[in-house]
């Protein structure tokens, strides 16, 4: 079975048994939350939609963006992403990983952001 696998440059800090999940976090200067709905595939994580609650630094609307309840979605076209490159920061605060109706932060799984280790990455992996 694919699922997903959390760590950097191939070693595996973690492994979550889903085939879907929702990255979500606050930006770091607006504190409006985004969020990307990814598949996970044998190819890479797939971006599927993307929802942010409105505009600012760095958060430009894409001009097909329609607003639906408070966010505003849209999608973008990218290849699978293998892997996912995250900054991670305690500055910037956790992201949340979303699956199964819960939301729950990353350091669940792979402990706080730290200066000592800023990035994180996110791949599509066999689960044993």
């Amino acid at each position: 079975m694919i699922g997903l696998c959390l760590g950097l440059a191939g070693v595996v800090w973690a492994q979550l048994p889903v085939s879907s999940f929702t990255l979500a976090w606050n930006h770091t200067i607006e504190k409006i939350r985004w969020e990307e709905d990814y598949r996970v595939t044998a190819q890479g994580l797939l971006l599927a939609e993307a929802r942010v609650r409105g505009n600012g630094a760095g958060m430009e609307i894409p001009d097909d963006a329609r607003l639906e309840n408070g966010s505003w979605h849209y999608h973008r076209h990218l290849p699978p992403l293998q892997p996912l490159n995250l900054g991670r920061t305690p500055e910037a605060g956790d992201y949340q990983l979303c699956f199964d109706g819960q939301c729950h932060a990353m350091s669940q799984w792979i402990g706080d952001p730290n200066t000592s280790q800023p990035s994180v990455q996110l791949w599509s992996c066999e689960q044993g």
